[in-house]
């Protein structure tokens, strides 16, 4: 479902693009010019309405999806919390009667061969395999990145 509404928001995106510079191309191109034309009433109501339509046409299957995602039933004893702290991460998992615990990037120093520098951490997340999990994510502070290897 969420494919198609790619699909749909990029051929109206690739469709005002084709419009509007083979428009700019005809008026680069072209000598026409009206001095007499002070006012279209009508030519405005159009550019007005067209693009107001377009924004709809977008707007709806977007909420549409919004909701449908949000509706997904979420099992809490499947949750992980993650809080983002400046530097570090809090997760709180309350399938393993609440725990808390905090997760430090490894110093580059403390690095051994084969280890990914900037990913690895002092305490890693395991989530249960086969089983829906639902990743909450909030911060405390500023989110530098998170990332799952």
């Amino acid at each position: 479902l969420m494919m198609l509404f790619h699909d749909h928001a990029m051929m109206i995106i690739v469709g005002i693009f084709i419009f509007v510079a083979s428009i700019g191309l005809f008026l680069l191109h072209s000598s026409f010019s009206s001095r007499r034309m002070h006012e279209a009433q009508t030519l405005e109501i159009i550019w007005t309405i067209l693009p107001g339509m377009l924004l709809v046409t977008l707007a709806l299957p977007s909420l549409r999806l919004l909701y449908l995602v949000d509706e997904q039933p979420v099992s809490s004893a499947n949750s992980l919390k993650t809080i983002g702290h400046q530097w570090y991460w809090s997760y709180e998992m309350p399938y393993f009667s609440n725990s808390l615990f905090d997760s430090y990037m490894t110093p580059t120093a403390d690095l051994e061969a084969g280890d990914y520098r900037l990913l690895e951490v002092d305490k890693r997340v395991l989530l249960p395999v086969g089983l829906d999990t639902s990743i909450i994510t909030t911060s405390a502070d500023v989110i530098h990145s998170w990332a799952v290897p």
